[in-house]
């Protein structure tokens, strides 16, 4: 781990990867519920990163946190949200034979393994979720569509992400889902906050389920 000063009152955590920067922004927030990091005014996830924003006494928690042993995420740890999706996103086919795999076999991959928001960014409400294994990374699009429908279910790199509206983008479709991830109505507005379990279900299984 790597502390970087960001400005006057800002400390950057750059970590060695997605997983270690999740556990220490995980270790992070329920510590500062408990009160020691009161003098931090925002913690900001990234891929590998988090920012510290808003820090009184930089020096002392830099001395603080090189102090702390931080253990991997357990597995069940965080709540989980379930998702339900139609797998009939336009990209499904291309997907399909990057992943080595037939057109209907897409939901199974997709499904089948427990995701988890690591960040927020794009646009308000867009989660960056991981859990794909490596075999079934994929890059963006090379061509961006100018206009993405509000519901749909992307993968690109080693995320998975849901559009909260219609927006431009280059990600991967894969499929639709109804659930509204942005509601400004709703405290909180976002509906996957960084930290959150999410499990992909497909949808004619849930009503097979029902």
């Amino acid at each position: 781990m790597r502390l970087l000063p960001v400005g006057e009152d800002s400390l950057l955590l750059d970590l060695d990867g997605p997983q270690e920067a999740q556990a220490w922004h995980a270790e992070i927030v329920r510590r500062r519920g408990e009160g020691p990091l009161a003098a931090v005014r925002d913690i900001v996830p990234g891929a590998t990163t988090v920012l510290l924003y808003g820090v009184s006494d930089l020096p002392g928690l830099k001395t603080t946190l090189q102090r702390w042993s931080v253990p991997p995420l357990a597995a069940h740890s965080g709540p989980l949200v379930e998702i339900p999706v139609h797998y009939d996103g336009e990209d499904l086919a291309v997907v399909a034979e990057l992943w080595g795999v037939g057109k209907d076999e897409v939901a199974r991959v997709h499904s089948s393994v427990e995701h988890r928001v690591a960040f927020s960014g794009f646009a308000p409400g867009f989660a960056y979720m991981t859990g794909l294994d490596e075999r079934y990374h994929v890059p963006r699009r090379s061509a961006p569509r100018t206009s993405v429908p509000a519901g749909s279910v992307a993968v690109a790199s080693n995320c998975t992400g849901i559009y909260p509206r219609s927006s431009p983008g280059g990600w991967q479709l894969i499929g639709t889902t109804s659930v509204n991830v942005w509601d400004t109505n709703r405290r909180p507005a976002a509906l996957l906050a960084p930290g959150t379990r999410v499990r992909f279900v497909p949808a004619d299984a849930e009503r097979g389920a029902a």
